[in-house]
């Protein structure tokens, strides 16, 4: 008296193209756009790594010095300023050179291109840096014959040292008629420098930002795309203002994020576990020799299960049922027997009350309630449990009679939550 159940696993993965067109850094006389890419993939040699991975190229400052910029990574944008007029030595403080720059964190929306999921990621500007270019060497314009001490005495302090609230990067450089500079931002304020001569004309070439990014957990969002953008205005008493002499070529920068989520989700079932006999606990011995029915039928089917995201399990029934699969009779054709499926999942998943899943029953519905991996799981253990209650054995069993009783039970993993 057995009977005959397949069980299968199937990965829904969301599968998507798209075009992305434009360059890492794109800019036009109003705007300046940089494109911030990141990526989750599983890796089973660290399954504790989860978290996105920053695949967009350093340049600029923090590519050259990454150690000092640490934990920043960093970009240089093609946006220059220039002085529209002279910096006078005791002007005010936005007649001289100054930043101040949004160093607070901030927010933004992410969204799945595909499904219109959302998730949040924060941005702070951690650091900036520079080259100023003067209109004449620092040596003709302060009368000091050294490059180094000319820059020095035309500020009155050297520009490798951050006023504060900034404070500097560790490799400031310079020439005749430049100085090179990184600074960092731990706070939101105004970091300011004042001419010690008049400088006829001044420009900054371009503008190095390193930035700080706190990203959502991949393991609560479904696979694909996900993109978003946040926008700087520039100019004076925008967000990134350099005062009202130095004046930028554009008018606002823009990062625009794109978000890769690649999830995993296999089921591994050992050779033969898609037939799965039911037996009663101690076999059939008693029933044969003695006539004692057994209290139920049973068969717990162990799997290994390798996930990083939401999924939800139910079941397809051969033989109808919606909290249970039908088993027919060979003999009769009837469905007397009616097989219950539960599921016991890895300590490390829990259900959306963030409890474990311990024999929770499964049905036939696809809305049924999902599962949360806390971590990427590679070849975790689960337990399928199989079981014909007494009431159903009961009306199996007949003396005198040997039937067979099979159907097919289709498990289903859905990450398609």
């Amino acid at each position: 008296m057995v009977s005959g159940l397949r069980t299968s696993n199937t990965s829904r993965k969301t599968k998507w193209s798209a075009a992305l067109y434009g360059c890492l850094i794109c800019s036009t006389s109003h705007a300046v756009t940089q494109e911030i890419r990141a990526v989750y993939v599983p890796d089973p040699a660290n399954p504790q790594a989860n978290a996105f991975i920053n695949q967009t190229p350093q340049s600029g400052y923090c590519a050259t010095y990454p150690n000092d910029c640490k934990p920043l990574s960093g970009v240089r944008l093609p946006l220059r300023f220039a002085s529209v007029q002279a910096l006078e030595p005791g002007s005010s403080e936005r007649n001289g050179a100054m930043f101040n720059m949004p160093a607070q964190w901030r927010s933004l929306m992410v969204t799945n291109v595909f499904t219109g999921e959302t998730a949040t990621v924060d941005m702070r500007i951690g650091g900036f840096g520079s080259q100023y270019v003067l209109s004449d060497t620092a040596a003709n314009l302060t009368g000091e014959t050294d490059d180094q001490q000319a820059h020095y005495k035309l500020w009155g302090t050297s520009w490798g040292v951050a006023p504060l609230p900034c404070r500097p990067g560790a490799m400031p450089s310079h020439g005749p008629d430049f100085f090179r500079f990184f600074w960092k931002t731990p706070a939101e304020g105004v970091c300011a420098k004042r001419a010690a001569f008049m400088i006829p004309w001044m420009s900054y070439g371009y503008l190095d930002v390193g930035y700080e990014l706190r990203m959502p957990d991949p393991l609560k969002m479904s696979a694909g795309l996900y993109s978003g953008q946040l926008a700087y205005g520039v100019g004076p008493g925008m967000d990134i203002d350099a005062g009202d002499n130095l004046l930028p070529d554009g008018s606002d920068v823009t990062f625009r994020f794109v978000l890769d989520v690649q999830h995993v989700l296999k089921v591994d079932i050992p050779p033969g576990g898609n037939k799965v006999v039911l037996v009663p606990e101690g076999g059939w011995l008693a029933w044969l020799q003695q006539g004692r029915k057994p209290a139920r039928l049973f068969r717990d089917q162990t799997f290994n299960i390798s996930s990083s995201s939401r999924f939800k399990m139910f079941l397809e029934c051969q033989y109808g049922g919606a909290q249970s699969c039908g088993l027919r009779d060979s003999e009769g054709g009837a469905t007397p027997a009616q097989v219950f499926v539960s599921i016991s999942l890895p300590d490390s998943i829990t259900d959306n009350a963030g409890q474990p899943v311990r024999r929770r029953p499964l049905s036939a519905s696809p809305d049924a309630p999902g599962f949360q991996p806390g971590r990427f799981l590679d070849r975790a253990a689960g337990t399928l449990h199989f079981e014909i209650p007494r009431d159903y054995v009961e009306q199996m069993l007949q003396p005198g009679q040997a039937r067979r009783y099979a159907g097919n039970v289709t498990v289903i993993w859905d990450s398609e939550v």
